[in-house]
């Protein structure tokens, strides 16, 4: 079954404005984005997402036992056994063992899985709509721009206050939006969005907005400043678990909105003007995914810092994978970027212990060596 434009003007116009849901339409559609499976059924949809899942949950178990101090399998379950039974991560409750496991390491590895999953959700919804295997949120500027809302925060003193957990992902969000809109702007000369001028602009912008950070830090307190270069390079804390309660409803809305949009972002794929014969507003979907993805790196770039690679590298990864079908790609993307990250960050705390590296230091060395092999091998996978 098929929606096709009417009285296409020639036979390539024909071909460019059908869409159809045939299974040989989508096979054609994910060989044209370099997928070997991309007819999707809900059963496959469940059975993906079912084993992508019990996949994340042994990865977080793995990495719960893996720090400074071992920490083995069966006794970190005894212990969430008697955290669930206690109902509490005080010391006297589970003991000094028990309040590493639940105090620090497991926030930090649900954190990963957050950051993780929204940077790689945002990178497939970015290279959707550009049509471009380089977008995601650091090409475009939104995570500098982010980042120097952040650190003019922490210049000023925000980050110091109780005010700290609420006012630096809303300046995060303010600097990634800001750096959207005069984007958008620098893009949007003939009332559209031209793709080229988008990501030329954002480039522009990046680079504008890093010399700022770089300002902003050279003129801090020593101490501050060491801090907040750190952060910069990508770091991931363990946050208190209201906060990140709070990290994650914002977070998990985000990527409800961006989900919302896959079966619309499999139309635009193909094109624009198809997606226009066929009624869709373009430009207003466009408007809408970019404020989205701006909320969501805001908050990000507010709590890990500037990750790099996870938006670009593991879309690709998956979309190899799986298909091109954004129904589950975005999904599945999220979950792969979460492991991925968790992955990255038990490395980056273990590699050299005690000495904590970088966690973008680790997605950067990892994630640039694979772009690299696609770029040069599997030119003609890219969307």
């Amino acid at each position: 079954m098929g929606v096709t434009t009417n009285q296409p003007n020639t036979p390539v116009q024909a071909e460019r404005l059908t869409v159809t849901s045939t299974p040989a339409a989508s096979a054609a559609r994910g060989r044209a984005n370099g997928s070997t499976i991309s007819v999707l059924t809900g059963r496959r949809w469940i059975s993906v997402m079912a084993l992508l899942s019990v996949a994340a949950t042994v990865l977080l178990l793995i990495c719960m036992q893996f720090g400074t101090q071992w920490i083995g399998l069966g006794q970190a379950v005894e212990l969430l056994a008697r955290f669930v039974r206690e109902g509490s991560v005080e010391s006297e409750a589970i003991g000094t063992t028990g309040v590493i496991l639940f105090q620090v390491r497991l926030p930090r590895l649900l954190l990963g899985l957050l950051v993780g999953a929204c940077l790689a959700s945002v990178g497939v919804v970015l290279q959707a709509l550009l049509r471009n295997p380089l977008a995601d949120p650091y090409v475009l500027g939104v995570s500098s721009g982010a980042a120097l809302g952040v650190a003019l925060a922490i210049l000023f003193g925000i980050g110091t206050t109780v005010l700290a957990i609420s006012v630096l992902p809303l300046c995060g969000f303010a600097g990634g939006l800001l750096s959207l809109l005069v984007v958008y702007r620098m893009a949007a000369s003939y009332g559209r969005l031209p793709i080229h001028s988008l990501l030329l602009a954002g480039v522009i912008l990046n680079a504008i907005f890093s010399a700022l950070i770089m300002f902003v830090t050279s003129i801090m307190e020593p101490n501050r400043s060491v801090g907040t270069m750190t952060w910069l390079m990508g770091t991931l804390t363990s946050p208190s678990y209201p906060a990140l309660a709070v990290l994650a409803l914002y977070l998990v809305a985000g990527l409800l909105l961006l989900l919302k949009q896959a079966q619309v972002l499999n139309i635009m794929t193909v094109g624009e003007e198809s997606a226009r014969s066929l009624g869709i507003e373009t430009e207003q979907i466009k408007r809408r995914v970019y404020i989205v993805s701006a909320l969501i790196t805001g908050a990000v770039v507010s709590v890990s810092g500037m990750i790099g690679f996870v938006g670009m590298v593991i879309p690709h990864a998956v979309r190899l994978m799986l298909g091109a079908d954004h129904r589950l790609l975005l999904p599945a993307s999220a979950l792969v970027g979460g492991m991925y990250l968790m992955a990255a960050d038990t490395v980056a705390r273990t590699l050299l212990d005690p000495t904590e590296i970088p966690v973008g230091i680790v997605t950067a060395l990892a994630g640039g060596p694979f772009f690299i092999y696609l770029l040069v091998w599997r030119k003609d996978r890219f969307v």
